[in-house]
């Protein structure tokens, strides 16, 4: 993580706040990707979340599997929204996906 002082502990406590319980070694890979330049730009609880998301999707789900078998990226990610919603239970998440329909 090549973020400033200031942002890295921004993200770290909008990482504990959101994933209080998740593993080790999963929250510093979150806590990397949610530093990467790319995301610089955005508020640090939201590079958290996009970073927690696009890891327990790519890691915990079946993901990878579905754009294997030829799904397209929007299918997959609606196939393996409960899985991800589990694990951020799991994580005791302070939140968790919604169906885009939903409010």
């Amino acid at each position: 993580m090549n973020a400033p002082t200031g942002r890295r502990r921004a993200i770290a406590k909008a990482l504990t706040a959101l994933l209080p319980l998740a593993p080790y070694a999963d929250m510093e890979k979150i806590r990397a990707d949610a530093g990467a330049v790319h995301m610089k730009s955005l508020p640090p609880s939201i590079a958290v979340w996009l970073a927690t998301i696009a890891h327990i999707r790519h890691v915990h789900t079946d993901y990878e599997k579905l754009l294997a078998e030829g799904y397209d990226r929007d299918s997959a990610r609606f196939f393996v929204m409960e899985q991800t919603n589990r694990v951020l239970t799991r994580w005791r998440a302070t939140r968790l996906l919604q169906d885009e329909g939903e409010e």
